[in-house]
């Protein structure tokens, strides 16, 4: 298991942990792919359905997609479909998503995370 770093949240949920597929979020853990939205953590259906972050693209700035041990593109409609609705997107591996995931909740930033296991 990969434990991420301690750092001053100020009540918002931290990545606490992932592993081959689970993540620990505020200390409780969650199966399979992960939305990590302003309103706290629920289940994905993962990369194919972004329906969750653009229902609730008004409540965040940034999201975070990642996409496991390796690196994948998200497809270009998908793409645009955020970045229409306001959404700016960075696709990367699941470890440094959640890292940067924690780093931006540390500054205070509105931040999501769409997360698909180790």
């Amino acid at each position: 298991m990969v434990h991420t770093s301690e750092m001053d949240f100020s009540g918002m949920i931290p990545v606490d942990g992932y592993g081959p597929g689970f993540f620990r979020v505020g200390g409780v853990v969650h199966q399979g792919p992960l939305a990590l939205l302003p309103d706290g953590p629920q289940p994905w259906a993962g990369i194919g359905d972004m329906t969750l972050f653009l229902e609730r693209a008004e409540t965040f700035d940034i999201l975070l997609v990642g996409t496991g041990t390796t690196f994948e593109l998200l497809a270009p409609d998908m793409r645009v479909r955020l970045e229409s609705a306001g959404i700016g997107v960075e696709t990367m591996t699941t470890g440094a998503a959640c890292r940067s995931y924690n780093v931006l909740l540390a500054e205070a930033r509105r931040v999501a995370a769409a997360l698909v296991p180790i």
